[in-house]
């Protein structure tokens, strides 16, 4: 697979780990952080993330100094993707983790007793549908008959459901094609696909590196929110620590919101990518964190249903079996 050399393969391989949605092979990962997982004690709070915003929370340290008036200990475990974390919740390996729209679906699923503590505010512009720079496609319903590619069971792949229905077409109508993002991305620069449904930096990336164009983003389809989750068991008892939790997010959010040039200097080395892609990146997200609602709650439910009828889940779920 050819990268450019804005992107080194390593770092492209370790976007794609954090996007997967199947092979779930860091059950050896989760297993070891089980063994280690205290059996009693002083509380403890075992949080899970990704390179993101819960790391910029940890590296403050503002978390722990909140914490340690109530007697709670704080650990933190890297993880490469949303899948993985929530299978070390499922395990009992953490109690805290942040995580996109599609894994805690299939992770419900799956009977995982995951439960939504928090949510960011929509981000339709975060995910879009790219194409090359030359390609003749201008509008949604030029895309019949061509090839799609996207991650299969990610939330693009309901973002894509609902952009062809709301320009009338069927899902049917285009050619699916199942790649995770750094292959869907060299399949695309080769033009092996007509338009590739891909979410931020991998977007971001596109377009400063590829030259690629936007047909469409998700604003007025879809509103592709991030998530905060714990297990109903922690949240149940521990309603005081998630309370904590939520709030050093929100502070470092809107810290985010206000300072982008500093969170764009600090993703990029988290991240390891070109400066330009990250700014292009911090410059469209929308910061914050709120409490989740009904409301929300219903969002995931239609992608929950819209996931079951392209015979993506195995049973019908109930979100509100996921609420504290």
């Amino acid at each position: 697979m050819r990268l450019p050399s804005h992107l080194p393969r390593r770092t492209v391989l370790q976007l794609a780990a954090g996007a997967a949605m199947t092979g779930l092979t860091g059950l050896s990962t989760t297993a070891a952080l089980a063994q280690t997982a205290p059996a009693s004690g002083p509380r403890v709070l075992r949080i899970g993330h990704q390179k993101g915003l819960l790391s910029v929370l940890k590296g403050r340290g503002t978390l722990e100094q909140r914490l340690a008036p109530l007697g709670v200990k704080v650990t933190w475990a890297e993880f490469p993707a949303g899948p993985v974390q929530l299978e070390a919740l499922n395990v009992g390996s953490i109690d805290f983790g942040d995580v996109g729209e599609a894994p805690p679906i299939f992770a419900q699923a799956a009977g995982a007793p995951l439960a939504y503590v928090a949510a960011t505010p929509p981000r339709p512009a975060l995910e879009a549908v790219l194409l090359p720079a030359s390609s003749t496609v201008r509008s949604v319903a030029d895309l019949k008959g061509r090839k799609v590619a996207y991650n299969k069971g990610s939330n693009v792949q309901y973002f894509l459901a609902k952009l062809l229905e709301k320009n009338g077409l069927k899902y049917t109508d285009v050619q699916h094609v199942h790649l995770p993002p750094a292959d869907a991305r060299a399949a695309f620069e080769k033009g092996s696909v007509d338009a590739w449904v891909i979410w931020d930096p991998f977007l971001a990336a596109a377009e400063v590196t590829l030259g690629a164009r936007v047909l469409a983003d998700a604003q007025g389809v879809v509103n592709n929110r991030y998530y905060y989750f714990s297990s109903l068991n922690y949240a149940a008892r521990n309603a005081d620590v998630i309370k904590v939790v939520i709030e050093e997010l929100d502070k470092v959010d809107q810290w985010a919101a206000a300072n982008r040039s500093a969170l764009a200097a600090e993703l990029s080395q988290l991240w390891g990518l070109p400066r330009a892609v990250v700014d292009k990146s911090v410059a469209r997200t929308v910061y914050g964190t709120t409490p989740i609602t009904r409301a929300i709650l219903q969002e995931q439910q239609a992608i929950a249903d819209t996931f079951f009828d392209l015979k993506l889940l195995p049973r019908r779920i109930n979100l509100l079996e996921a609420a504290v």
